[in-house]
C-alpha cells in the first residue's frame, strides 16, 4: 500500500509539471521572459516558503540552523538546475524538438537517479540507497529495469516527435538548423545540470532529516513525514530564481520589453493571475515528489517516476489538445506505443519497490 501511495502522489506531481505550461496559453501581449518570471516568482520565491510555512513550523529555524556548507552546495545544485533549464532551448534549437527533448530527459533521467547512488557508495547514509545496492538486489535490479524502460519509452516517443515534424512540416523545414555536434554538447550540459535538482535534495537532505524528526516526536507511530522535503525546495529554489531572474531581465533589457509589466493595452491582471496559476502549479510537482519520496523511500525510484510521469502527462495533453492532428497512423501509434512504455517503466519501478 505504501508503494501504491507513493506513485500516487508521483503521478500528482508529475501531473502538475505536465500541466503547468498551459496557463501561460492565457497570457496576451507579453514576451516570454515577461510571463516566465512573473510565474517564476511564484514557483521559486513565493509559495515554496508558503508551503514549508504550512507543513513545517518553525521552519526558517531548520534553515538558519544548518551548517553554511549544507545551504552552500544545496543553493549551488538549484543554481545549476537553472542553468540547465535555459540550455534545454538551446538543445532543441538544434536537434529538433523531438530529438532534443529526448536526449535531454533521457539524460536527466539516467544522471538524476543513479549519480547519488553512486555517490552514497563512497559516502554511505542510512537510509539511502547505493548502487551497488540496486545492482546486487531483486527490487534493485526491478528499479534499474524500469529505468532502462523508462528510457526506451523516451526515445520512442522523440521518435514520434520527429515523424511529426516530417508528416506536418516536411523534413528540410525542420532540420534547417540541425547541428548534430553543437546539438549534442549543449544536450548533455543539460541533461546534467537538469538532474541537479535531485542531487540539490540529496545535499539538503539533513535538513529534511531535521523535519522528521521534529514530526516523528511530535506524532509517534505515525510514520515517515510527509512534507519532509518542503524546507529543502526553498532553498534549491533560491538558486534557480537567482539564474532564471538574471536570463529574464537580461531579455528584458535586450528585447526592450520591460514595459509589459505595467502595458495596459493588455490584460495586465489575467496575465498576472495566469502565471501566478502556471508558477504555482509548476511548484506543485515538487511538493508531490517529496510526499511520494517520504512513501517510496528511494531516491532513484522516486526521481524515475516523477520523470516519467512528466514524459507521460505532457504526451497525453498533446493528444487530447489534438496536437498529433493532421499526422499519419504510424506517427500516432508511435506516440502511443511511447506512452505506454513509460506507464511499462512506472509500473516495474513500482513493482521493484513492493519487493523491498
Amino acid at each position: 500500500m505504501t508503494a501504491i501511495l507513493g506513485i500516487i502522489f508521483h503521478f500528482l506531481g508529475g501531473f502538475a509539471s505536465g500541466s503547468f505550461y498551459i496557463p501561460y496559453k492565457k497570457v496576451k501581449g507579453w514576451a516570454w521572459e515577461s510571463y516566465w518570471i512573473v510565474g517564476g516568482l511564484c514557483s521559486w520565491l513565493i509559495v515554496p516558503p508558503l508551503a514549508a510555512y504550512l507543513t513545517i513550523p518553525n521552519f526558517g529555524s531548520i534553515i538558519s540552523g544548518e551548517a553554511g556548507n549544507t545551504i552552500f552546495w544545496t543553493y549551488l545544485m538549484g543554481l545549476l538546475w537553472g542553468i540547465g533549464g535555459l540550455t534545454y532551448g538551446l538543445g532543441v534549437r538544434y536537434l529538433g524538438v523531438s530529438l532534443g527533448s529526448s536526449i535531454i530527459l533521457g539524460l536527466c533521467s539516467v544522471f538524476g537517479s543513479i549519480i547519488p547512488s553512486v555517490y552514497y557508495d563512497f559516502v554511505p547514509t542510512a537510509g539511502k540507497d547505493t548502487i551497488t545496492d540496486l545492482m546486487t538486489t531483486n527490487w534493485g535490479q526491478m528499479v534499474l529495469l524500469g529505468l532502462l524502460v523508462c528510457v526506451v519509452g523516451i526515445v520512442i516517443c522523440g521518435k514520434a516527435g520527429g515523424m511529426k515534424d516530417k508528416d506536418l512540416d516536411g523534413a528540410e523545414k525542420a532540420n534547417d538548423e540541425f547541428q548534430i555536434t553543437k546539438g549534442l554538447i549543449v544536450a548533455v550540459i543539460s541533461g546534467v545540470l537538469s538532474a541537479c535538482f535531485s542531487f540539490g535534495i540529496e545535499a539538503g537532505s539533513s535538513m529534511s532529516k531535521v523535519a522528521n524528526e521534529i514530526w516523528v516526536a511530535q506524532n509517534p507511530g505515525q510514520g515517515e513525514f510527509l512534507f519532509r522535503n518542503n524546507v529543502v525546495y526553498v532553498v534549491i529554489l533560491w538558486g534557480g530564481l537567482t539564474t532564471n531572474f538574471i536570463w529574464c531581465m537580461y531579455l528584458n533589457f535586450t528585447n526592450k520589453t520591460f514595459g509589459d509589466y505595467t502595458n495596459s493595452k493588455t490584460p495586465l491582471l489575467k496575465n498576472y493571475i495566469f502565471s501566478a496559476i502556471a508558477g504555482t502549479t509548476w511548484f506543485l510537482q515538487f511538493f508531490f515528489y517529496g510526499m511520494g519520496e517520504s512513501k517510496l523511500g528511494n531516491g532513484p525510484s522516486s526521481w524515475i517516476l516523477h520523470m516519467a510521469f512528466i514524459i507521460l502527462v505532457a504526451n497525453s495533453w498533446g493528444l487530447v489538445l489534438k496536437e498529433w492532428k493532421g499526422v499519419s497512423k504510424q506517427t500516432l501509434r508511435t506516440i502511443v506505443i511511447g506512452i505506454l512504455t513509460i506507464i511499462l517503466s512506472v509500473l516495474i519501478v513500482g513493482y521493484g519497490n513492493s519487493l523491498k
